[in-house]
C-alpha cells in the first residue's frame, strides 16, 4: 500500500471526512470530475482516505489518487489499487505553490514554459482550464 501526501487545507469542498456518507460523496465526486465509475472503494480514517480496487491504467490510478487527495481535509491517500491494463511509467507529482502557473511549473519540470499544455492534458479531466490551479493542489507531471 502506497501513501501519498496532500495539503489538508486545499482542495474541493466535497464532504467532511467524518460524514457517514463520505464514501458515496467521494465516488460521486470522482464521477463528477470526469473519471467515470471506476472499480474502487473508499473510506476515511481521520484525515486520510483509503482507496482499494482496480484501475484500467496507471494514468487512471494516478487521477483517482488526485481526485481523492485534492479535497479539503485530506492530508494523505493510502492506495491499494491494482492496474489491470499495461503498466505505464508512473508520473511525478508536484504541489502548486502561491504564484505558480502551469507555465512556471512547466519551466521547472521540462525546462520550457510553453509545454504547459502537456501538464494540462496530463491532468484532464481534473483540470477544466489551464489558468485554474490553486496553491496546495497536486498535479501529475508526465515525461
Amino acid at each position: 500500500m502506497a501513501v501519498f501526501s496532500f495539503v489538508k487545507a486545499a482542495g474541493d469542498n466535497v464532504a467532511d471526512l467524518s460524514d457517514s456518507d463520505f464514501e458515496a460523496r467521494l465516488l460521486k465526486h470522482i464521477e463528477g470530475v470526469g473519471l467515470g465509475t471506476p472499480s474502487v472503494s473508499a473510506r476515511a480514517e481521520d484525515d486520510r482516505v483509503v482507496l482499494r480496487g482496480e484501475a484500467k491504467s496507471q494514468e487512471e490510478k494516478e487521477k483517482l489518487l488526485l481526485a481523492a487527495g485534492n479535497i479539503q481535509g485530506v492530508a494523505s491517500v493510502n492506495e491499494d489499487i491494482t492496474v489491470s491494463g499495461p503498466a505505464d511509467r508512473p508520473a511525478r507529482f508536484v504541489t502548486v505553490t502561491e504564484g505558480d502557473t502551469l507555465s512556471s511549473i512547466s519551466k521547472a519540470a521540462y525546462g520550457d514554459p510553453n509545454r504547459y499544455t502537456k501538464i494540462f492534458e496530463a491532468n484532464k479531466p481534473l483540470l477544466k482550464h489551464p489558468e485554474r490551479i490553486y496553491p496546495g493542489q497536486v498535479l501529475r507531471i508526465v515525461d
